[in-house]
């Protein structure tokens, strides 16, 4: 693969934080597309001070939506679909131009969850399918965010990507509560029969919240990492106690979704 088939897809909302570090690791692109939700800090001006950026802007309504926007936007045969907080590591970007078997449409890749700046030793992030042939391609809703539909076959490179967000703890809150609010709906929505083990048990609401921190600090090893491990699972955490309470909300609220 010649790196420069390759065009980098970002989507931005008040990334101010974020996207200058995700940028500096894009020099090899030759074009980046950026999907901008009207940003009202200095997401434009940061995305406009690089000369192969190519800025539009739509009004968020899912993230499905919004990928598939930023994908009809796209000339070249690869898309790198990246957060405004994915930092790509020079491990990955040199695994780039090493990769040729022409069968394959897709490359999903890892991730290491950063804490301030510092990369965990295990996360509960699982690979994302992210390198991928535009034309094989298509993004589906699935909960409170997306999922690449992919024809074809597909394949996994053993090189990370960082997810460093470093946006503050407001946001974050701001951003998990809206996400629950979708996520809860579809555990309500849908048959245990059609959801995965760990989402059944995010459905009983009681246990989720105790299983990952035990996961992140015991199964993920995320007790040998200090104090950014802690941090983490209590993240996690919270993020799942936002998640029972919006389910038990939903039950109590709307009896028709139980």
């Amino acid at each position: 693969m010649h790196i420069e088939t390759i065009t980098p897809l970002i989507l931005t909302y008040n990334e101010e934080p974020n996207v200058e570090r995700t940028l500096q690791k894009l020099s090899w692109a030759k074009e980046i597309i950026a999907i901008d939700s009207y940003s009202e800090d200095r997401t434009l001006e940061i995305l406009n001070s690089y000369p192969q950026v190519k800025l539009f802007q739509r009004k968020f309504d899912t993230h499905t939506q919004q990928w598939n926007y930023g994908l009809e936007q796209i000339k070249s045969e690869w898309v790198l679909s990246l957060d405004a907080d994915y930092v790509l590591t020079d491990a990955l970007i040199e695994a780039f131009s090493v990769l040729e078997d022409p069968s394959i449409n897709g490359y999903s890749i890892p991730f290491k969850y950063c804490v301030f700046g510092k990369p965990l030793k295990g996360t509960i992030l699982p690979p994302r399918l992210a390198l991928f042939r535009k034309n094989s391609a298509t993004y589906i809703d699935d909960g409170h965010t997306q999922l690449l539909k992919l024809e074809g076959r597909s394949s996994q490179l053993d090189r990370y990507i960082h997810h460093d967000d470093r946006k503050p703890l407001s946001r974050w809150l701001w951003a998990q509560d809206r996400y629950m609010v979708i996520e809860s709906a579809k555990l309500l929505n849908t048959p245990d029969l059609e959801l995965s083990w760990g989402d059944r048990l995010r459905k009983r609401k009681i246990f989720a919240p105790a299983v990952i921190l035990i996961y992140c600090l015991i199964v993920k090893g995320g007790i040998l990492d200090g104090w950014q491990g802690w941090y983490y699972a209590f993240q996690r955490t919270l993020a799942e106690l936002l998640l029972a309470i919006h389910i038990i909300e939903a039950e109590h609220l709307k009896p028709e979704c139980r």
